[in-house]
């Protein structure tokens, strides 16, 4: 799964490093550790075989004799792993001498083969003893006189030792690096947060112009983060004033037009019956052809603009609350959910789409027309498709009669009244669906549960993840 917070990715990537890196780390310590513990163990052992070497001599009677006091009581002590052994070599025949440890139990010795010796005539190796220690060996071979007379000399100690220092070791070892890993975790953790807070900060501002509580990113930003502040602000007002430069070249430009098409129809009325209504028709079909226009040019404009911004709630009340003024006769139902819905269009756009909805369902309801706004479930695409956003849904729907299918495709088309008998131009539905188009949205006609017409309109939403 793909993550999207930047916070996110560096704690997590720090996290998996510091975690790798102790683990690295402990594991080369208390190797390094089991290492140095093995040689001092060995070189121990190497240091006591001398001893007894050298407390050990021939007697006289060409017995061996000696009391090797080697400073430790394991060496006195039964079943120990710690030992100490001389026997006679070659034909010199005489008791061997033992530590008290060791008793009657022999020692087991593998061959020279197995347990080579090195350059300095001595060799280690590991076996188990009677009591199942596994214990590690120290053995030499000395001439003790002139005569030539040996003696093999062994000094053994127990491995447990050196496996629970290592052991001991570690556990500390481990359960320090846990502590430091922890505490690294937190203080990079802290860290990270302080130091990407200013982007937080930025986000947090880009919400609050998307949501239409501010006009720029306002606050106080490092030198790094200040020249992106700076060029989306410049952007901000770009877009402001190209948007306003907009409004009032449409406004320009449909006030100079509306004095030439008044004059047409004033003079259509004049004429001839059939002349002055076909006059009086081509110009409100220009009328309708002029304002459809001028408001695609002013949507175009600002399409996408982070300012704009309608709260659907009082926005619909007002729309309904004209429309039960005008039809008396009808029911009008209003529901908005969540209240604080707001729809990422200008408002006498919006007002102009749902608007002729309501004036069509109303033209045609029996009895009662109702409209609803909520958030559109999932994730919805619009006409030209962003999955980025979000997105509103209104309803309209009457207890008239319905449109079928191939209905449906003719009412959308511009200009094309199914019932001649109700008034109107047949722009209505078409200008809806050019002003949704141009904010990424659609429309939608189907029978409604009342088996009237049901009007689905898409639109974009506002949402505070600008991420």
């Amino acid at each position: 799964m793909r993550i999207k917070s930047l916070t996110a990715r560096v704690l997590l990537l720090t996290t998996i490093w510091s975690t790798v890196a102790l683990v690295v780390i402990g594991l080369l310590i208390s190797t390094l550790y089991r290492k140095s513990a093995e040689r001092g163990f060995q070189d121990l052992l190497r240091a006591q075989l001398y001893n007894v070497i050298n407390s050990v001599t021939i007697g006289d009677q060409g017995a061996l004799s000696g009391s090797p006091q080697l400073g430790d009581l394991r060496f006195a002590q039964p079943k120990t792993g710690w030992y100490w052994v001389v026997e006679p070599l070659g034909t010199y025949t005489a008791p061997p001498l033992v530590s008290p440890s060791l008793g009657s139990v022999s020692i087991p010795v593998p061959s020279v083969l197995e347990a080579p010796f090195d350059k300095n005539y001595e060799r280690y190796y590991q076996v188990t003893d009677a009591s199942g220690n596994r214990i590690q060996v120290a053995e030499t071979e000395v001439v003790l006189d002139t005569d030539g007379r040996a003696a093999r000399f062994r000094v053994t100690g127990n491995v447990d030792v050196v496996e629970d220092d290592v052991r001991n070791f570690s556990h500390s070892l481990y359960l320090a690096l846990a502590g430091f890993g922890v505490g690294s975790l937190i203080v990079n953790a802290l860290a990270i947060l302080y130091g990407l807070k200013p982007l937080d900060k930025a986000r947090a501002a880009l919400e609050r112009i998307r949501a239409g509580e501010s006009e720029q990113l306002k606050g106080e930003f490092p030198r790094e983060i200040l020249p992106l502040a700076n060029e989306v602000n410049a952007l901000i007002d770009s877009n402001r004033r190209i948007v306003e430069r907009a409004r009032m070249q449409v406004g320009n430009l449909a006030h100079s037009l509306k004095t030439p098409i008044a004059v047409l129809l004033n003079e259509a009325r004049v004429l001839e019956r059939s002349h002055g209504d076909l006059v009086r028709s081509q110009a409100e079909a220009m009328q309708g052809q002029v304002q459809s226009y001028l408001n695609r040019a002013r949507i175009a404009a600002q399409r996408e603009s982070v300012l704009a911004r309608t709260d659907a709630e009082p926005a619909m009340e007002r729309l309904v609350r004209v429309m039960r003024r005008l039809n008396v006769d009808k029911e009008f139902e209003l529901t908005v959910a969540p209240p604080h819905i707001a729809v990422a269009m200008e408002q006498q756009d919006l007002e102009e789409v749902v608007g002729n909805l309501l004036e069509n369902a109303a033209r045609f309801a029996s009895t009662k027309v109702r409209l609803s706004v909520a958030e559109a479930p999932g994730e919805l695409k619009g006409a030209e498709g962003s999955g980025r956003r979000h997105w509103v849904e209104l309803v309209v729907e009457d207890d008239g009669p319905g449109l079928e299918p191939d209905q449906i495709r003719e009412a959308l088309k511009r200009g094309k009244r199914l019932d001649e008998s109700k008034p109107g131009t047949g722009l209505g539905l078409s200008i809806v669906t050019e002003i949704s188009n141009e904010y990424q949205g659609r429309l939608e006609l189907s029978r409604g549960e009342w088996q009237g017409l049901k009007a689905r309109l898409i639109l974009p939403g506002i949402t505070k993840d600008v991420a």
